[in-house]
């Protein structure tokens, strides 16, 4: 699925040139991937969201998320308008590794992605950055600070995940809009910068 200009009939005649740009969110299973797509999302998201069932039991590690219920098995979708010819699409991909089959084809396209991370689980986001690292797809790591968990510096997030300078950590709230903007925002600039 990959992404491009198109042109589009303006109302007064002539064409538009339009834009839509693809943007992942990625990290490991409950970490929020669902909730900043709906939070951020213009139109009423697509998610492909499956209640958990006993199947998983010992194949899905719900340690610290024992709350969860159900969980992306391909994907979800949001669009943000920008402007009248500039589109951001938003594909949260699903956080377990037996479907990161889907990740590849998710990623053909994609400006960059959003690796989201929380501090309780920090590992479970180290094989997102991995994968974006060898897709040299740009990516920008988000804490999403849960209620209740501890509070860290983004410098020692950086650390602790091995990032190198250029990658940006930035703390967010996946539930609250202008944080989620933020994030966008951030990926945005630093994927344009890099390329």
């Amino acid at each position: 699925m990959e992404f491009a200009g198109f042109d589009r009939p303006r109302p007064s005649g002539g064409t538009l040139t339009a834009t839509a740009l693809k943007i992942l969110v990625a990290g490991g299973f409950g970490v929020g991937k669902t909730t900043m797509v709906g939070t951020i999302s213009e139109i009423r998201p697509l998610h492909t969201e499956e209640l958990l069932s006993d199947r998983g039991v010992g194949v899905d590690d719900v340690s610290g998320v024992e709350r969860k219920v159900a969980t992306t098995v391909a994907l979800d979708f949001g669009r943000i308008t920008i402007r009248q010819d500039l589109w951001l699409y938003l594909f949260g991909t699903p956080g377990q590794d037996r479907f990161w089959f889907m990740w590849d084809e998710l990623a053909l396209g994609a400006l960059g992605a959003v690796v989201l991370a929380d501090t309780r689980r920090l590992a479970d986001c180290f094989p997102a950055v991995d994968y974006f690292e060898q897709l040299k797809l740009p990516f920008v790591v988000a804490v999403n600070c849960f209620d209740g968990a501890r509070r860290h510096d983004p410098g020692k997030v950086r650390r602790a995940v091995g990032l190198d300078e250029k990658t940006p950590v930035i703390m967010c709230d996946a539930r609250n809009r202008s944080s989620v903007k933020e994030v966008l925002t951030t990926l945005v600039t630093h994927a344009m910068e890099v390329r």
